[in-house]
């Protein structure tokens, strides 16, 4: 078993690092360096106007996704296939956002844009059969429950590493490859940059893929033969039906769209508010370290409290860190205090909601009397996207209206844009 604990957690890390440098920093890469100078704020505005329209469109598909996976029977399983598939492409399809596509940038906008809504609809279509994939082999490794909260566990654990890596290792990779390629000095940041920092993580995504593909194993047992062939017209009544998988899903969303829009926003408040975007990769260090310490104690704590105790307390945490981000101003130190308070629950929040949802194939089993893994699975993915694409809209609105643009510097930002960004960053989430 501790071979396939770590082969799930190598994948969850390699993918929560793709996930979170698709729906943190792309947008950084298409204000800060894809489009600079007239004409920017509007390109750059078009093309996250496409991320968050075909996002939603796509997330419509996501039950289906789901539901074709439920069908898929090969002798690998019926995840497995999907997963390296979804690895193989979305990894391809991150590297080309990420780049001029081959200079349709600055030659012809129009073409850019139509090259990079069919580029982005392919990653995002692959990537939803490697998400759904992933977290729907959960219910499958095993039916235990104490064995599933182990795996829930490890996953968390990995992506946890993973997605606070990116913070890390983000501005010491695109000012190293900006260097590299680009012969800039200090921390300028470019494509080129932002293009070795693509690659990098795409490699570790596909990486992290072979490792689940290989080391691990689908359980055999009689609850999981109790499944049938889950027709498209009927997936939504699958999940429509679920009501508790509803409800949760509902409270997620809200929860999701929050941290997503504060976390994607925080590195702009060390460049602009702070003056020192460096200072930012210390948050990764932190959050890597707590996250290391929240996720091993989910299982005691949910012992003692309940998973409901876990998610309501762990919000009620998170909120003041909010109210001490409020207090920061221009001090790193608070900025990581306060950081500090309001990541440590969110792993345990994060596993709450997850293995509830788990739990909830067999809810809706018992309930409709057949059993659906991936499509009820689906949920929890799509939550997460939906949320990834609104932030990454509200991303680029707070970055347009506050003037935090371009070659934008700290001394440039006015006291009306401040309060534009603080609203974004913390008010409303």
């Amino acid at each position: 078993m501790i071979k396939q604990y770590l082969s799930y957690a190598l994948g969850a890390f390699g993918h929560d690092a793709f996930y979170a440098t698709l729906n943190t920093y792309f947008a950084i890469f298409v204000t800060s360096a894809l489009f600079v100078g007239k004409g920017a704020a509007a390109e750059a505005g078009i093309v996250t106007t496409m991320v968050v329209v075909i996002r939603l469109i796509e997330i419509a598909f996501d039950p289906m996704i789901g539901g074709m996976v439920d069908n898929t029977d090969t002798k690998m399983g019926k995840f497995k296939p999907w997963l390296l598939a979804g690895a193989i492409v979305s990894s391809i399809g991150l590297i080309l956002m990420f780049s001029s596509l081959f200079g349709l940038a600055d030659s012809n906008t129009s073409i850019y844009f139509l090259v990079f809504g069919i580029v982005f609809v392919i990653m995002d279509i692959f990537y939803s059969f490697k998400d759904i994939s992933f977290w729907s082999m959960l219910p499958a490794l095993s039916v235990d429950t104490k064995v599933r909260n182990r795996f829930g566990t490890v996953g968390r654990f990995g992506s946890t590493l993973g997605s606070q890596g990116v913070i890390i290792v983000i501005m010491p990779l695109v000012i190293y490859f900006s260097q590299k390629f680009s012969g800039t000095h200090g921390d300028t940041q470019t494509r080129a940059g932002w293009l070795g920092f693509a690659i990098v993580i795409g490699l570790v995504s596909l990486l992290g893929a072979l490792a689940t593909f290989f080391g691990t194993k689908e359980t055999k047992s009689l609850i999981r033969q109790n499944t049938e062939r889950t027709r498209f017209r009927d997936v939504f009544k699958v999940i429509g039906e679920n009501d508790q998988l509803m409800w949760l899903g509902l409270s997620y969303l809200l929860f999701a769209l929050s941290y997503v829009v504060t976390n994607s926003l925080l590195i702009y408040y060390f460049r602009y508010v702070i003056g020192n975007s460096n200072a930012y990769s210390v948050i990764g260090g932190v959050t890597a370290i707590l996250g290391i310490i929240s996720v091993p104690l989910f299982p005691i704590i949910v012992s003692k409290i309940t998973r409901r105790g876990v998610y309501v307390g762990g919000i009620c945490m998170m909120l003041v860190g909010y109210l001490l981000f409020n207090f920061a101003g221009d001090s790193a130190i608070m900025m990581y205090i306060a950081d500090a308070i309001f990541f440590f629950p969110y792993p345990m929040i994060f596993l709450a909601a997850l293995m509830t949802i788990t739990d909830s194939v067999e809810y809706g089993q018992w309930k409709n009397g057949t059993r659906n893994e991936s499509v009820t699975l689906s949920v929890r993915p799509l939550i997460d996207k939906l949320a990834g694409a609104f932030s990454t809209g509200i991303v680029v609105i707070a970055a347009v209206q506050a003037g935090m643009t371009g070659n934008a510097k700290p001394s440039d930002i006015t006291a009306h844009g401040m309060f534009i960004f603080h609203s974004f960053i913390f008010y409303m989430p």
